[in-house]
């Protein structure tokens, strides 16, 4: 596994890369106060399939903390100038969580660069955009969850600092990803867990109702974290909504 840092100014984008370099690259973005290690159960799926590259976004992970915050679309316009620099061609391009606000964003930037998306567990609901609310979702979410999703959770959280996660929190519920997702020209994946209580299953619907080339698929027994608890049924359908090209 190769690593390398990608700056801009103040701000830094920590990567991974893995697997084989081929005919398709994965480009895994993390959710809040999350980083490399959160996805690291999928990538190992993934690499069986092609080359994975996994980002630490500025500020998380081993991304040194800049001195401002940036916006969903600003996160998403610096992602893309990463994938220039960094010639990973056309990506398929997968966001979870606080991940997929900025994922849209660059799809909805560059359909050129981006023609695969895979959103899983979207978030913010337009109908719950408030810190209570959210933080009230996600210990819902988290009750009855697994030690090891619980682990990785709490582990990333507390290399994060809440002053970050807040900042970003911050900018996350300034974000309004209804307005961005008509936007998307890719073709696009939704991916919910079937118990996911931060993501209703009439939010996630909606949110593929709002793209104009998207499928929604459930995994089931499964909450926010997903991909964390078991990534064999995530990646099983990531592989045939790319497959179906």
């Amino acid at each position: 596994m190769r690593a390398h840092t990608f700056v801009r100014g103040e701000y830094t984008i920590t990567a991974t890369d893995s697997g084989t370099a081929g005919q398709r690259t994965f480009l895994l973005v993390h959710g809040i106060g999350m980083g490399i290690p959160y996805f690291s159960a999928l990538a190992g799926e993934l690499e069986q399939h092609g080359r994975v590259v996994a980002v630490d976004l500025p500020g998380f992970g081993n991304s040194p903390e800049p001195r401002h915050a940036l916006t969903m679309a600003q996160t998403g316009a610096l992602l893309i100038d990463f994938v220039e620099a960094e010639g990973l061609g056309r990506p398929i391009l997968i966001g979870h969580s606080m991940g997929t606000q900025v994922v849209a964003e660059a799809a909805a930037q560059r359909p050129d660069l981006f023609p695969e998306l895979v959103l899983v567990a979207p978030t913010l609901n337009r109908l719950e955009r408030s810190m209570g609310r959210e933080a009230w979702r996600m210990l819902q979410d988290l009750f009855g969850e697994s030690p090891k999703v619980i682990g990785v959770g709490l582990k990333n959280y507390a290399r994060t600092g809440p002053r970050w996660f807040i900042k970003k929190l911050n900018a996350m519920m300034a974000h309004t990803v209804e307005d961005t997702l008509p936007l998307i020209q890719a073709h696009t994946l939704v991916v919910r867990g079937g118990r996911d209580r931060v993501c209703p299953g009439g939010w996630v619907a909606e949110v593929a109702a709002l793209i104009p080339n998207a499928v929604m698929v459930e995994i089931a027994g499964c909450g926010h974290e997903t991909m964390v608890k078991d990534p064999a049924p995530v990646a099983r359908e990531i592989m045939r909504h790319v497959n179906r090209v």
